[in-house]
């Protein structure tokens, strides 16, 4: 049986990877809809990494939530979407993994992404929370189908290879 046509990409990393970078300039090419998964923290999320503390699953669950309800509201209209999330932990994935979506998992040299995170400005994430990040991250497993992508290179690089490796047009397949 024949996978679904894409329909939903989620653009995956730690926290200065790129993902809103790489997300909206893909849902751009393919004009498609984009969402920030940051948009949809609770406001006590965003004030416990304000101060530099982590979440913890438990925080991150109505997060999680919102973001897969996002999803399956543009797959029942059938509308393609690009939604970027850190989703670090499989089991994060999971709830948001269905028929139709896809992963992207950006990855790349560990002292270039300290100096974006460093580098941006207004964000309410510190750089001193990247290193939870990568002691929480579990890469996708090859049952996940995710597309692995280097972010060392630039931003058009990295969706040049989503589309090719996804193999997905601006009409939604």
């Amino acid at each position: 049986m024949d996978a679904p046509p894409t329909s939903v990409i989620l653009v995956t990393g730690v926290s200065g990877s790129g993902k809103t970078t790489v997300g909206r300039a893909l849902a751009e090419r393919l004009g498609w809809d984009y969402a920030e998964a940051d948009d949809f923290h609770p406001e006590a999320n965003i004030e416990k990494m304000r101060a530099g503390v982590p979440l913890t699953d438990d925080d991150r669950m109505p997060w999680l939530r919102a973001i897969a309800r996002w999803i399956d509201e543009r797959l029942a209209r059938g509308e393609p979407a690009v939604v970027s999330t850190s989703a670090l932990k499989r089991r994060y994935r999971d709830i948001l993994r269905r028929p139709g979506v896809r992963s992207v998992f950006l990855t790349g040299d560990r002292e270039l992404i300290k100096q974006r995170i460093t580098a941006r400005k207004g964000h309410f994430f510190p750089a001193e929370l990247l290193e939870t990040q990568f002691r929480e991250l579990e890469p996708p497993e090859p049952d996940e189908n995710a597309v692995e992508v280097s972010v060392n290179d630039t931003p058009d690089k990295a969706v040049r290879q989503i589309v090719e490796e996804l193999n997905v047009t601006g009409s939604g397949g």
